[in-house]
């Protein structure tokens, strides 16, 4: 199992760093990333504030992400701020990676783990991108001490603690939380031409066609990044399948071949006829931008789109815009979670146990969420300090049936996902069902 899984990893190297290398254009990620480029920003003079302790011996910690863009890079600063104020003797290394979607990170972490030169610290998805790549090659230290000792077995809902363990071990620690199966609309424009919020993949339907026959362009996808039209497919699976048979499909126990698996092809196939016509062109918040401005009805996208909506398009939470789950999946939570794990051969690790326990604490993540657009891993933070949104999705996050997505890596392994993305491209463009169908039945053995 071990060769296996060590043998995948390399290829997955390979396939990350000829992707980094496919060219210079500016690029954004599921969080915002764009190619700006962002410094080091550790301030050894961080002010002292009540109290600020630390029982390391100094030293540095390194935290690598992707995370450079706006909202995201609020967040993490703000993070960093926190930890410098409580660990003054500990310096920080900012090492975030801009640029290709979190392909530029991932290829420089990969180079850098199997180089045996990890950073302290570094940004990776709960579920598979996790647990089958670095866990499964042996890469990371486990930390159920570290949750013992930090009283946080209860401060995450099992689920998720799950998400983040393999055999019986946990790997990291979960930050924040993402909502991958989320609707944004105009409220202006719903109003306007008289839409119900839908519930039901039929009624789904319905309301795209009343749009479309009003002259507006009811759902709005920027696919320049393959991920984005994933996202909606895995969403029409969810929907199609339920939660459990969801994640049976990617434990092998429900195959490719279901109806049910057609069915969300076929939905898969007709709502592309309602997408504007260059989103080939565009990226998330390039379609983001056609629903603040009106431009089209509604997006399929993570709430990191709340974030783009509220601080770069100064659009108000349940003014201007509105939300809803993607229909037919009212009661699931498409999951997605930023985690932070301790990497095998670190020369300090109590000093990134001390990082990793200011990024776990309710002060950590209240700090970072509000800003990032997220809601809290724990379900023990405050409410108060989120708007609308995020309370709802706080109670949605406690009372859903959780799923991992695919699109983000949690339900699948990078082989399978890298594959998965390039078939739903080839469909977006060509739209054959039944060779869909056969191309996703073809790489089930990579899951």
């Amino acid at each position: 199992m071990l060769k296996k899984s060590l043998a995948f990893l390399f290829m997955f190297i390979l396939m990350i760093a000829l992707a980094a290398c496919g060219g210079d254009e500016e690029t954004t990620d599921d969080t915002g990333t764009t190619d700006d480029q962002t410094e080091d920003t550790s301030d050894d003079g961080a002010s002292e504030g009540e109290g600020a302790e630390s029982s390391g011996d100094g030293g540095t910690v390194e935290i690598f992400s992707w995370w450079t863009g706006a909202g995201e890079e609020d967040g993490l600063l703000a993070l960093i701020d926190l930890f410098e104020e409580q660990h003054p003797d500990i310096t920080v290394e900012n090492a975030a990676v801009a640029g290709g979607a979190g392909t530029n990170a991932k290829a420089v972490l990969a180079t850098r783990m199997q180089g045996n030169d990890p950073p302290s610290t570094f940004q990776v998805h709960g579920g598979a991108e996790l647990n089958e790549s670095w866990v499964a090659a042996d890469k990371m230290e486990p930390l159920n001490d570290f949750y013992e000792e930090n009283d946080l077995m209860d401060k995450f809902p099992e689920e998720l603690i799950d998400m983040v363990s393999k055999d019986g071990d946990i790997y990291s620690v979960p930050v924040n939380i993402h909502r991958g199966n989320v609707i944004f609309y105009n409220m202006e424009v719903f109003e306007e031409h008289g839409i119900e919020v839908p519930t039901t993949l039929e009624e789904f339907v319905d309301v795209l066609g009343q749009l479309d026959e009003a002259g507006v362009t009811p759902l709005a996808m920027g696919d320049k990044e393959a991920w984005t039209a994933t996202q909606i497919f895995e969403n029409l699976l969810l929907a199609t399948l339920g939660p459990d048979d969801y994640r049976a499909l990617w434990e092998g126990e429900v195959g490719f071949d279901d109806d049910r698996v057609r069915q969300a092809a076929e939905y898969f196939e007709t709502i592309l006829g309602y997408v504007n016509e260059d989103h080939a062109s565009r990226n998330w918040q390039d379609a983001s931008q056609l629903v603040g401005e009106g431009e089209a009805a509604m997006t399929n996208m993570g709430d990191w789109a709340k974030g783009y909506f509220s601080n770069d398009l100064d659009l108000e939470t349940n003014v201007d815009f509105g939300y809803f789950p993607f229909p037919g999946t009212t009661e699931d939570f498409m999951v997605i979670t930023d985690t932070f794990g301790l990497p095998k051969g670190v020369e300090n690790p109590e000093t990134v146990k001390e990082f990793l326990a200011v990024l776990g604490s309710v002060e950590g993540q209240d700090a970072f969420n509000p800003l990032k657009g997220s809601i809290p891993a724990r379900v023990d933070a405050d409410p108060s300090k989120y708007d609308e949104y995020g309370t709802d999705t706080m109670e949605d996050f406690q009372n859903s049936n959780l799923a991992p997505s695919l699109a983000h890596g949690s339900a699948a392994s990078e082989g399978y996902l890298t594959k998965a993305n390039q078939e739903v491209n080839i469909f977006v463009t060509q739209q054959d069902v039944d060779q869909f169908i056969e191309k996703l039945q073809q790489i089930a053995g990579d899951l």
